[in-house]
């Protein structure tokens, strides 16, 4: 594939600097370039020069890299605009590709992200450019019918072969049918180890292709029969698990059923990046945290004080009831101690979970076997409903026990919290098995949480028990499930009753 007549590229930045290193890059690339140093001079020196490429800073003085797409694509709809945003401008960028942007890319400018968003736009201009080509020759199509019909395919062939995305197509009982170069890449299956041979849902981890389904089937992707930029994962020859971005749509032939079509994109590259950043913001959290944590420490040590004074007292006068109690003191700092070290360690620390076969309810019922006991004394009746059709799953036991334990405590203190002490308190302990996997719900019917506490759960050091909480049980609850392949959701009424769930993938 050529794309000779896409080598020219404007530029249009008001930063010298990055105009320089760009021309300079892009000019040993190969490439005709032009520069502007504002978006009107851009404008027209595009009239003039009619570039298929236009790079532009979206941040300029007067005319600003929005209203410069927008001009470009009144005089000619087929450039190929690509936008460069600041560091976490989504807004901005998302309206660049509202406006029919190609491709944005982030600062500082690295040199692969910039080539790729340059070939694809080559890519799209080489492939409107044949289509342009295809329909100006329609006539001749239809004198060399069948000349031009094989033409036509194999046209249309290439154009499936040689898309960076994977495609692969289905007939309706799942049978693979289409089974392009970048599937082969992405997969490392051959297209003839699989064209005829497999069914589509083999290519899937378990539970993935009915979620799949299920979405094809809802308004929630793109409309029913269509899938947009679903999250999902598939499995390769060597049985990796690939993320990937996955869109499709439902193949109909005269109002019925006869297949389907995905495109993949492979995450591995953006999930990467996306665990760099993650790690270096919880690395950065704990150095936070050693100042942040300071008051929490604080009312430890001030607790463990008053604990052992009273221990001292009572062990000097030879008062039982003080000495108990002083000792009761120092025994709930210890433990809070213990939970602070152990929440630090596990929100700090890169873990992989420890998979291996164990019951879901077993957990649960272990984490309720626990907290029976102190739900009692804060006047809560702790409840238990388990689907008993849940086996044995792979799964990490430590990880999950930790998370159910979490979410119980804070059911329970959430009831204790409770303002309206008319209430027969209640928490709810409960398993089901669904079609994608298993859920833990954790349901109270304490104080509720506004929607400003809701919209701030996840933050870090925040809490509502005030000196009594440290803010980090939800954050690694959310962690650990996060690294199991699950998620974490909740909804609340306040003054009613809050609810948190747990869904992980099921692995017999």
């Amino acid at each position: 594939m050529e794309f000779q007549d896409n080598k020219k590229i404007l530029v249009i930045d008001d930063e010298k600097s990055i105009r320089t290193l760009l021309r300079i890059s892009l000019t040993h690339k190969g490439f005709e370039v032009i520069t502007a140093e504002d978006g009107g001079k851009g404008v027209e020196i595009f009239k003039r020069e009619k570039p298929p490429i236009v790079i532009t800073d979206i941040k300029m003085p007067g005319i600003d890299g929005l209203e410069v797409l927008k001009e470009i694509k009144k005089l000619d709809p087929d450039t190929r605009v690509i936008v460069i945003t600041g560091h976490g401008d989504m807004e901005s960028a998302i309206e660049s590709l509202k406006l029919e942007a190609s491709d944005f890319i982030n600062k500082p400018v690295k040199d692969d992200a910039l080539m790729v968003a340059i070939k694809r736009a080559q890519e799209i201009l080489w492939m409107k450019q044949k289509l342009r080509e295809y329909t100006e020759n329609l006539e001749l199509m239809v004198k060399e019918a069948t000349e031009e019909l094989r033409k036509s395919h194999d046209f249309q062939k290439n154009l499936i072969q040689s898309s960076i995305d994977s495609i692969i197509a289905s007939k309706k009982d799942g049978t693979i049918i289409v089974f392009n170069q970048g599937a082969e890449n992405l997969l490392g299956f051959k297209a003839d180890e699989v064209i005829g041979k497999i069914q589509m849902e083999a290519i899937f981890p378990q539970g993935i292709s009915e979620m799949i389904q299920e979405s094809f089937s809802s308004q929630a992707y793109g409309g029913v029969s269509r899938l947009v930029n679903y999250e999902s994962a598939v499995i390769s020859k060597n049985d990796e698990e690939i993320p990937v971005r996955t869109s499709g749509t439902i193949l109909f032939q005269n109002g019925d059923e006869i297949g389907a079509v995905y495109f993949f994109q492979d995450l591995r590259e953006i999930k990467r990046l996306q665990k760099e950043l993650i790690d270096n913001e919880r690395l950065s959290a704990i150095g936070q945290t050693v100042a942040g944590m300071a008051h929490y420490i604080k009312n430890i040590l001030n607790g463990l004080e008053g604990g052992i004074y009273m221990v001292n007292t009572g062990l000097k006068k030879d008062k039982q009831a003080t000495l108990s109690k002083g000792w009761g003191m120092v025994q709930n700092n210890v433990a809070r101690i213990s939970d602070l070290v152990m929440n630090m360690l596990s929100y700090s620390k890169e873990r992989e979970p420890e998979l291996e076969s164990c019951s879901p309810n077993r957990i649960a019922q272990e984490v309720f076997d626990l907290m029976e006991e102190s739900a009692k004394k804060s006047k809560v009746k702790l409840i238990k409903d388990f689907d008993l059709s849940i086996n044995a799953c792979y799964l990490d036991p430590d990880g999950l026990h930790r998370c159910l334990l979490n979410l119980v405590t804070n059911a329970i203190d959430a009831c204790r919290f409770d303002s309206n002490k008319e209430k027969d308190w209640s928490v709810v302990i409960k398993t089901r098995k669904k079609e994608s996997g298993i859920r833990f719900d954790i349901t109270d019917n304490g104080m509720g949480m506004t929607q400003e506490v809701q919209e701030k759960l996840f933050e870090r050091f925040f809490t509502t028990k005030g000196s009594k909480g440290s803010g980090f049980g939800l954050l690694v609850t959310r962690k650990i499930i996060d690294e199991q392949g699950g998620n974490i959701t909740f909804k609340s009424d306040p003054g009613k009753e809050s609810t948190f769930s747990i869904h992980l993938p099921y692995r017999s």
